[in-house]
């Protein structure tokens, strides 16, 4: 308990100094007495009764500040205050010179020795010990490594490519076969598949000799048909016999070359006379019609194989095979073919594999796959299409080498004590180098060339970062700027611990929610512009990193809860993972690694989630240590169940009417002037909570009750004294309350330095009546500042233009208009408005957005007829 008293009582010590410093310097007046005696008075603060109350530590701090200011030098005063005006000087070397040395790191401590440098005294071993020879040891090892056989692999990407060359092969062939067909085209008990297959294919002037025959062959049958002599052979067909005249005629046939032509036509002619002489007429000609049109189809499908774009498919269809097989044996053949594919990719062809074993092979699985009449065809086909699709697996044969590798023993020399190891004059060579890096005598010494050439980069990338800052009319304060700092000397420090991945997505999302996407990206971006120069990293890590720290800038900002901001730490993650995944692709990175590769983009991602959670959980305590507002704090400061609002709207409930009218009013502008809503919003609901120190000294909170200023004080002077007191009641208030500087600032600004116009009217009429009595107008006049913002310039004439509009009830628009734009223009005639970039045009806009809330809030409601009593 006496702890936290203690800390307590450190803390509102420590804030009544900074409220000292800062009242010094304004006023310009005494600043040595601060300055001189800040580090004695912490020194008695910290003594052993210095906790034991708020009024005895004041007391006795003040009495001992006194008497130390009488002894105390002025040198100390020189320095505090050249420190405080060269604040930004200050802030600006120290961001070089700390971003020089944690980005340049590895230049404080570089040999000043190297290989193939000349020595410059002989070195003589200091004592006796065994050293590694490295140089023969990694020859070894590389020896061994060599003789390994290495890890084999299918590549997936080489079987797909045949299988698709494959498929495309075989739609080729069913687009050539669609031309033609089905086959067989007729019932084999008419003609058999042999005959069928001679008919599609044989020459167009046998064709038409074949149909002369047929048609001689009919007439002949016709005219035996109606001879008067009947013969009754010993044959006959369905019960009739036929002589031997009735069989086919002989034919002049067409003179072949090749024997198997001319029994092939024999047998057409026969089957089809037999067909003849058994069908019917029109089913005979039906037949003729069927084959004449087979014939042009096949004659098609000749064509277009000649015709193939593909030149390599032209040739597997240059012959007529694949329209030779029928229906059914075309299928089995593609079936056929993908089970052999599937087997052979399955078993590997090896780079270098002799064609003949190949061709044998090919040849094994094909007479035991397809059909026989498609064996020559599938042949081919594969000849055509195969290709090695073994390769060596990197990551296995990699880990393989290094287990191979480790068992190499070490091959140790031994350098005994007084032993030469380099004579001056003689070159270092690597093995010499590792023996006097052993014994450590290439001594360390500072790169300075190296270091100014990253100060002057680092340098460069202060002013891009200053100039885009101005540019963007972000404007940091000085606390802000350390807090960048800070944040970026996270990146390259994480680095310098051999940490690859380090705090892109955390940087980005406190740097986007803090500040803006501008500053956020501007860090990120330079950052990664220096790195790869003064940082041995892996570039692509690197860019990984830098495309998930700028999308977390980019869209921190717009966040307006924690769970978001958990969720975009989730994305971020995704990002980081996927870019470094793809970028791994664009590079030829990931053949070759098989899943090696997605698990490192995994970790990758897996490291961005965790410094999102180490950000999240850091971001309460930089933004109240920093004093930073974002858009999720100031949600949270408006909340209304906030102990100080709880407590406003139970002690001064009218005082939280207000607020909240005001806050509406205040809230329109600001959104239609483009000026930060969250900030004006949780600005306006503190900027009257000084109005709790005498609730009942206020008009709005004198409900039903009679007013003290004109029961009790009667007095214009202390009825002032106590409406002025609700600024500095309220900045007591928000300061022990730890609200942020930019929440406090609403509190004296929206009064600015006005007068209390009322009380003011009453004492000038007193001081008429009483020629003694001289009035000072400051004594009615807020202390200010005016209002330094915009945000601030709004929420005054909103808290003006409030009370004025409450008090119209049946004005029109037009009226309440005009009584607006006097008070605005009041307030700018005053010179109240002069330094919160509230420009004179802008007044008109604001006062009719003022009238616009107030009609919505005042509009026209429907009078109820009153109800009758009725006679029960």
């Amino acid at each position: 308990m006496k702890t936290q008293q203690f800390l307590q009582s450190l803390s509102q010590q420590l804030k009544q100094w900074q409220r000292q410093y800062k009242v010094l310097f304004r006023k310009g007046k005494h600043q040595h007495k601060l300055h001189r005696n800040f580090f004695k008075n912490l020194l008695l603060y910290l003594s052993a009764n210095s906790h034991q109350g708020k009024q005895g530590k004041r007391g006795q701090t003040q009495t001992s500040t006194t008497k130390l200011v009488r002894k105390t030098g002025g040198v100390d005063k020189v320095i505090f205050r050249w420190v405080h005006q060269k604040r930004s000087s200050i802030i600006l070397v120290l961001a070089v010179l700390s971003l020089t040395s944690v980005v340049g790191h590895d230049l404080y401590n570089q040999p000043r020795m190297k290989v193939d440098n000349i020595a410059w005294q002989t070195f003589i071993a200091p004592y006796t010990d065994n050293i590694e020879n490295r140089e023969e040891t990694e020859q070894k090892r590389k020896d061994a490594i060599d003789r390994s056989v290495p890890v084999l692999m299918i590549d997936n990407q080489i079987n797909d490519k045949i299988n698709d060359h494959l498929e495309e092969i075989l739609d080729a062939g069913n687009q050539l076969r669609g031309i033609v067909g089905i086959f067989p085209f007729s019932s084999t008990s008419v003609l058999s598949i042999p005959t069928q297959r001679y008919l599609r294919n044989f020459p167009e002037s046998e064709w038409q000799k074949l149909k002369v025959t047929l048609e001689n062959n009919r007439k002949q049958n016709l005219k035996k048909q109606n001879s008067k002599f009947l013969l009754i052979p010993q044959n006959s067909i369905n019960g009739k016999k036929l002589s031997n005249s009735s069989s086919v005629p002989v034919v002049s046939l067409p003179s072949y070359g090749n024997h198997s032509d001319e029994a092939s036509f024999i047998q057409a002619l026969s089957e089809l006379d037999a067909y003849q002489f058994t069908a019917l007429e029109s089913d005979f000609s039906a037949l003729i019609t069927q084959i004449a049109q087979v014939r042009q189809g096949y004659n098609q499908a000749l064509d277009k194989g000649s015709q193939l774009k593909n030149e390599q498919i032209q040739k597997i269809y240059t012959e007529s095979v694949i329209l030779e097989l029928t229906d059914n044996d075309w299928l089995k053949t593609q079936a056929g073919i993908r089970k052999i594919a599937e087997r052979i990719l399955a078993q590997g062809i090896s780079a270098g594999l002799p064609k003949s074993i190949l061709n044998n092979a090919v040849s094994l699985q094909v007479e035991l796959s397809v059909p026989m009449e498609a064996e020559s065809l599938t042949k081919n086909i594969f000849l055509a299409v195969l290709q090695p699709n073994i390769k060596q697996d990197e990551a296995q044969t990699k880990q393989q080498d290094q287990l191979v590798a480790n068992k190499i023993p070490s091959v140790m020399v031994q350098i005994r004590k007084g032993e030469v190891i380099v004579s001056k004059g003689e070159q270092i060579t690597t093995g010499k180098f590792h023996i006097l890096q052993h014994y450590r005598m290439i001594g360390r010494q500072v790169n300075w060339l190296g270091l100014t050439v990253v100060a002057m980069v680092v340098t460069g990338g202060i002013q891009v970062f200053v100039w885009l800052e101005r540019k963007s009319h972000n404007y940091l304060r000085q606390r802000d700027r350390l807090l960048v700092l800070l944040l970026t000397l996270s990146v390259p420090g994480v680095l310098a611990i051999s940490l690859p991945y380090t705090t892109w997505s955390a940087i980005g999302l406190l740097l986007g929610s803090f500040y803006g996407p501008t500053v956020g990206i501007t860090v990120v971006g330079l950052l990664s512009l220096i790195l790869p120069i003064t940082t041995d990293t892996n570039i692509l890590v690197l860019l990984a990193g830098a495309g998930g720290g700028m999308l977390s800038s980019y869209i921190a900002h717009r966040l307006r809860s924690r769970e978001e901001l958990a969720l975009l730490g989730v994305v971020t993650a995704l990002t980081q993972g996927g870019v470094f995944l793809l970028l791994k692709i664009l590079t030829g990175g990931v053949f070759g690694s098989g899943w090696y590769i997605f698990q490192e983009a995994g970790l990758f991602a897996v490291s961005g989630l965790s410094w999102s959670v180490v950000a999240l959980g850091l971001s309460p305590y930089l933004e109240t240590l920093f004093d930073v507002i974002t858009p999720i704090r100031l949600a949270e400061l408006a909340n209304p169940n906030r102990p100080l609002l709880k407590r406003l709207a139970t002690e001064a409930p009218g005082t939280f009417q207000h607020t909240l009218l005001v806050a509406t009013l205040a809230e329109a502008a600001a959104k239609q002037l483009g000026c930060n809503v969250e900030l004006v919003r949780a600005g306006t609901l503190y900027h009257d909570i000084g109005k709790m120190h005498d609730p009942l000294g206020f008009i709005e909170n004198q409900i039903g009750s009679p007013n003290k200023h004109e029961t009790e004080i009667k007095d214009p002077w202390r009825s002032a004294e106590l409406i002025k007191k609700h600024v500095t009641e309220g900045l007591v208030m928000a300061k022990k309350h730890s609200l942020p500087t930019a929440i406090q600032a609403f509190i004296p600004e929206h009064q600015g330095t006005m007068a209390i116009a009322y009380f003011y009217h009453q004492a000038q009429q007193i001081a008429q009546e009483n020629p003694h009595i001289i009035v000072d107008k400051a004594d009615f006049c807020y202390d200010g500042p005016i209002p330094q913002s915009r945000e601030t310039g709004i929420v005054m004439l909103a808290d003006s233009c409030e009370a004025a509009l409450r008090s119209l009830k049946d004005a029109t628009p037009e009226k309440a208009l005009n009584m607006l734009n006097n008070i605005l223009k009041a307030k700018w005639q005053d010179e109240q408005l002069i330094d919160s970039g509230l420009t004179r045009e802008e007044m008109p806009k604001i006062a009719q957005i003022f009238v616009d809330v107030w009609q919505q809030f005042h509009h026209k409601r429907i009078a109820y007829p009153k109800a009758k009593a009725g006679n029960s």
